[in-house]
């Protein structure tokens, strides 16, 4: 295998001795190994662990090594081209170029490879540990691993000189066998991405499903979504049906909630009084924030009360419930110490007595046995057919 762009490097050393090409090449191979260890990168590492962020510190060291690696090979793999030191072994150059330069290559490219992998891994898992929507970053780091894994083998079987289109073909049949395969599996995959390119959620976010499904987004994979319940439930969803539904992100864009408590209270009451006396409830709950400050909503005249609303926050989510509790006990432990009326529906039935029902019950009573209720007998009736 020849590489053009080190034909330029290969004209240098025309018609220089076999034995002055290898010890030059190996010399400046070393020196470039070693200069680039112990001076370049590690001044970059000293420089970069000193910087607010780890990014920096994470690319640096994950290139080290292939950096090291591919300055020490190249010059192998250059030997392996010069014509006169070929000439001056005693194998053919294809055998030289097939025990020296491709495995050189191949190192090479599965130095870098490697690299990569971890490189973007680790940045990942950095990102994801600063608490960003990053958190949903997994999906593309399995992505990632996939499309290094398949670039690395294309690559070294070009440096091996294997023919990739009959692989091409028959990776394309079996990615359409696969495909109705796995459809559900593969619209799992994708439905990840597209959720985590909507930012739609994150780790610990706290999300509503149309289906009633509730929890916290525990882990984030390539094929489903796990939510934990109040009630301490794992929950795994695909993230195809999440892509496809609606999704009520109760954590975003701000974590802290809006818990709205209603209540009645009779007519003729004080209003002002009892505004006031609600709100003191909701400023001394410890679980409702002080800013926004909690107010009452006069909302309407109903039929049996003055029906109010009491508008107030809490720091997430999960705790509208808890202060929803306590702030209807506290409500109803103060309006009634204030002796204010909590009303509720109530209906009455009113049972009217005339003289024509009275006849009515009387002609009714007595068809059973000929006889009305004062014991007077009545003769028994005839129905007349008509013709």
């Amino acid at each position: 295998m020849n590489i053009d762009i080190l034909a330029p490097l290969v004209d240098l050393f025309e018609g220089v001795p076999a034995w002055q090409a290898t010890a030059l090449l190996v010399g400046l191979s070393v020196a470039m190994a070693l200069l680039m260890e112990f001076v370049v990168l590690r001044g970059l590492l000293r420089y970069t662990s000193r910087t607010a962020t780890a990014y920096d510190n994470i690319v640096i060291s994950e290139l080290r090594l292939p950096i090291v690696l591919t300055a020490a090979l190249a010059g192998v793999y250059l030997l392996t081209q010069i014509p006169s030191v070929t000439a001056a072994v005693l194998v053919s150059a294809e055998q030289v170029d097939t025990f020296f330069g491709k495995p050189s290559l191949s190192v090479i490219v599965l130095a870098w490879a490697f690299a990569a992998n971890r490189m973007v891994n680790r940045l990942v898992e950095e990102v994801k540990d600063q608490g960003s929507r990053f958190d949903f970053a997994p999906v593309l780091s399995n992505v990632w691993t996939l499309v290094v894994l398949v670039g690395s083998i294309g690559i070294l079987l070009s440096v091996w000189e294997y023919s990739v289109a009959p692989l091409l073909g028959a990776a394309g049949i079996a990615g359409i066998a696969i495909g109705f395969a796995a459809r559900d599996t593969v619209a799992n995959f994708f439905g990840g991405i597209a959720l985590y390119f909507d930012d739609t959620y994150k780790l610990g976010d706290y999300i509503e499903l149309d289906t009633g499904e509730a929890g916290t987004v525990v882990k984030v994979g390539i094929r489903s979504t796990t939510l934990l319940t109040r009630d301490e439930v794992l929950i795994v969803l695909p993230n195809a049906a999440l892509n496809a539904g609606k999704v009520i992100n109760q954590s975003a864009p701000q974590r802290r909630r809006r818990v709205k408590v209603p209540i009645g209270v009779g007519y003729g009451t004080d209003i002002d009084a009892f505004e006031e006396l609600v709100e003191a409830v909701a400023a001394d709950e410890a679980l409702v924030l002080d800013s926004p400050k909690p107010r009452m909503r006069f909302r309407r005249f109903g039929n049996s009360a003055l029906e109010y609303e009491l508008l107030c926050w809490v720091s997430s989510p999960t705790r509208s419930s808890k202060a929803r509790h306590k702030l209807n006990r506290e409500i109803y432990k103060r309006v009634s110490e204030a002796d204010i009326e909590i009303p509720f529906p109530q209906r009455d039935i009113r049972v009217r007595t005339d003289a024509a029902s009275a006849r009515l019950g009387t002609r009714l009573d007595g068809e059973g046995d000929g006889r009305p209720d004062n014991g007077v007998e009545t003769p028994p009736r005839r129905s007349t057919d008509s013709a």
